[in-house]
């Protein structure tokens, strides 16, 4: 299926089969710069306005979940200049669009240690997650100085500090028992990731959610990833068979006959 540019792909989207949960690794803002001859902070400032358009989709379309993988633990091996500039930028973007996020109903948590976040990140951040905290539309999570490595480690130590404080036995631990020492508990795991960029990698994101997600890849850089992108992501993950392990429905006919 082509997009066409009148946007008509979304009118085919099965309402009653939308993935709940999207997460996307916005991958490719460097080389979009590049390619132009600009400043790799270029891109990154190209790419928030994808991200506006992505959020702003995703609530209209009634995805219940979206995150995005906005920087990594890994991302402070970064030159410094880089790095502050995209502290600067989550301030901008929070600064900016906190009242239509929130006149759209639209929910804000972070996955990460945010507290090691510049100050100004912090109160940003902060109040970001009071004025939003009751919202009841699309709850976007932003993963910030975010592995998920480093998010497993902390569920194991939170469950051995349990089970050495007498407060569970080792019997109770199970999948669920250790989703909920997740950043992500209480949340469904994503239905679909999408990675722009085309690298074919997890990179450290939500190791333990993705068990069972369906991967969509696309060449496209993140900062030209459009509302129409992700119609198509939708569209290609409502024609896939999710089988969790299963046989497909066609297989499990022939075995019954």
């Amino acid at each position: 299926m082509v997009i066409n540019k009148k946007g008509k792909l979304e009118e085919l989207i099965d309402q009653n089969n939308l993935p709940q949960h999207i997460a996307i690794i916005m991958d490719g803002n460097g080389r979009w710069a590049n390619k132009r001859l600009l400043p790799r902070t270029m891109g990154h400032r190209a790419g928030m306005s994808s991200l506006k358009e992505v959020v702003r989709a995703c609530s209209d379309v009634g995805v219940s979940t979206l995150t995005v993988f906005a920087f990594s633990t890994e991302n402070w091996k970064r030159p410094l200049q880089e790095v502050d500039y995209l502290m600067k930028l989550l301030v901008e973007y929070l600064h900016r669009e906190l009242e239509e996020l929130h006149a759209n109903a639209v929910r804000i948590n972070v996955l990460g240690d945010y507290n090691s976040l510049p100050h100004q990140c912090q109160l940003e951040i902060t109040e970001a997650l009071q004025i939003t905290r009751n919202n009841t539309g699309l709850k976007f999570n932003i993963a910030l100085n975010y592995g998920s490595r480093a998010e497993i480690i902390a569920a194991v130590k939170k469950l051995a500090a349990g089970l050495l404080a007498g407060e569970i036995c080792l019997e109770e631990i199970s999948e669920e028992s250790f989703a909920a020492c997740l950043t992500t508990s209480g949340m469904p795991d994503p239905d679909l990731l999408i990675r722009t960029a085309g690298e074919m990698r997890v990179s450290n994101f939500l190791l333990w959610q993705i068990a069972y997600t369906e991967l969509w890849v696309t060449d496209c850089l993140w900062p030209d990833f459009s509302r129409e992108h992700l119609m198509q992501a939708i569209w290609d993950y409502q024609h896939r068979e999710r089988r969790f392990g299963g046989l497909s429905r066609n297989k499990q006919g022939e075995e019954n006959v």
